[in-house]
């Protein structure tokens, strides 16, 4: 008798992924919260010591490579590797990353300061690379567990997206507590110690993923686990990470300024012309291209929010640390504990959202990408303004409410659930079906831009004298009109795409 396939519950697997990631999420945002304020703390304190400026440099570079790399990752699992090596060499060498921060933030371990340094961008580049071996490939693993027209399929992204939110939601309470309050070093390890659960959980679960995310052709050989010698892959990879970095790095500062803005325009250069034509191949016939076109407006967008969105880590982060009265009740609010308002907002709000689409779909009101767009830049304008506000009641040293933040970052929230979600889903609609993991490797991109410009964006105005906040303000101000102007032409050469 043919069994029939469920319809209510979900796979096992599905839950070995949910706490997997969510590990990974609590190690990732963890080193997060605790980056900058880290990097300026004093050097009496453990920090470096190092000026704003630099300080937020380093944090922009570190989370826009961040969402580079996973291009990369996707690469080796699709074509080498498969997604499961793939996520046992991501966490393992994101593992190291954390424990070589730990250990770069111990003056009794390293001393010297320019060593510490040192093995601090070590750690940053190891995570780096670990992250795009882990992060693209296990969102597959939960696709591959469904079919496309299983109706449980939506709802296991949703669970999934829960799993990211509670790790992010714990991380600033623990990492970030002890990092504050007891020292750096333990902020660290203890997101290097969340990291290795997660990698242990999903070793000790492989069985519930049956014969997902294996290595290309084993599926066809009907082998559904990893051999010996995909073991030894795993540890190869991890030693190659590790080592490939360190190369980097000597190479990096064993050669002058005019060597590495070569390097950085050849690897760009490169990327492009790669992308490029990559998109040239395999895109044809006007509808295609008309679609390629509204990906790459609206991605242009996306870094405008983005910019503003990852203020969150840094100058939020340092003026909830410099500007913001933390004392409530005789306790002192850590820092970091500002990093939780932004997943616990989405916890709350996403179902929220979700309703609302669905409802505004039923009675045939629901806007369209551009405008949901739109919207986003309207409501983040608000949010500027709001911290235009509150830094302007700062000034001359005078500490402000901690409620100021708390709606900035609900605010940004609500327009990241109005952005982020619906980007990801036009993407993977409006996309040729040859290039649909170049397309979202575009899409990727322009966080990765965004990241950057929000982390670098206050020193490029200081030159021009403009104020951050109010440009950010009328820049998403700016933005949402102009979105709100195309979505006509756009809406039309998204030829029947919602």
């Amino acid at each position: 008798m043919d069994t029939v396939k469920p319809t209510t519950g979900h796979p096992k697997g599905l839950y070995s992924l949910f706490f997997t990631e969510m590990w990974e999420r609590f190690s990732y945002y963890g080193m997060r919260a605790l980056l900058t304020i880290f990097l300026t703390a004093e050097l009496a304190t453990g920090g470096f010591g190092l000026d704003r400026a630099e300080s937020l440099k380093i944090y922009g570079v570190f989370t826009a490579l961040v969402y580079l790399t996973p291009i990369l990752g996707g690469w080796f699992a699709d074509k080498v590797l498969g997604q499961r090596k793939s996520i046992l060499i991501g966490g393992l060498v994101m593992a190291i990353g954390q424990f070589m921060l730990a250990a770069s933030a111990a003056p009794d371990l390293l001393g010297d300061i320019e060593a510490r340094k040192h093995f601090f961008y070590l750690g940053l580049g190891v995570l780096i690379l670990g992250n795009g071996f882990f992060k693209p490939n296990i969102s597959t693993i939960v696709g591959d567990l469904y079919d496309n027209d299983d109706p449980r399929k939506d709802g296991a992204f949703t669970i999934f997206y829960m799993g990211i939110n509670i790790g992010a939601f714990l991380s600033p309470f623990v990492a970030g507590t002890l990092g504050e309050k007891v020292g750096w070093p333990y902020g660290y390890f203890a997101a290097g110690i969340g990291m290795l659960i997660g990698v242990l959980w999903f070793y000790a679960r492989r069985n519930t993923l049956e014969d997902k995310g294996l290595p290309p052709g084993y599926k066809e050989k009907g082998i559904a686990h990893l051999l010996p010698k995909d073991w030894r892959d795993v540890m190869l990879y991890v030693i190659a990470n590790v080592a490939f970095v360190f190369l980097v790095m000597m190479i990096w500062n064993n050669t002058s300024d005019a060597v590495h803005s070569v390097m950085v325009w050849v690897l760009g250069i490169a990327g492009a012309l790669f992308i490029g034509s990559s998109i040239f191949k395999g895109t044809s016939g006007s509808t295609e291209w008309t679609r390629v076109f509204v990906i790459l407006i609206l991605a242009f967008f996306n870094i405008v929010f983005w910019a503003g969105f990852e203020q969150a880590g840094g100058t939020f982060n340092l003026f909830a640390q410099e500007n913001t009265n933390r004392v409530v009740g005789g306790f002192e609010i850590p820092t970091t504990w500002f990093q939780n308002i932004n997943p616990i907002a989405i916890v709350t709000l996403a179902p929220l959202f979700s309703i609302l689409w669905v409802k505004l779909s039923a009675r045939k009101l629901n806007p369209r990408t551009p405008v949901k767009f739109a919207l986003a830049m309207f409501i983040g304008a608000l949010a500027f303004f709001i911290m235009t506000q509150a830094n302007n009641s700062a000034q001359g040293g005078n500490l402000v409410s901690p409620l100021w933040l708390v709606v900035v970052y609900v605010l940004l929230t609500m327009g990241e659930l109005m952005l982020s979600p619906i980007g990801l889903s036009m993407v993977t609609k409006l996309s040729p079906g040859k290039i649909t993991s170049i397309m979202m490797g575009v899409w990727m991109a322009s966080f990765a831009l965004g990241n950057y410009f929000a982390a670098t964006l206050e020193q490029i105005l200081q030159t021009y004298n403009f104020d951050l906040y109010p440009f950010i303000t009328w820049l998403m101000l700016a933005s949402g009109v102009s979105l709100l102007l195309l979505s006509p032409l756009l809406n039309k050469f998204m030829k029947g795409i919602h």
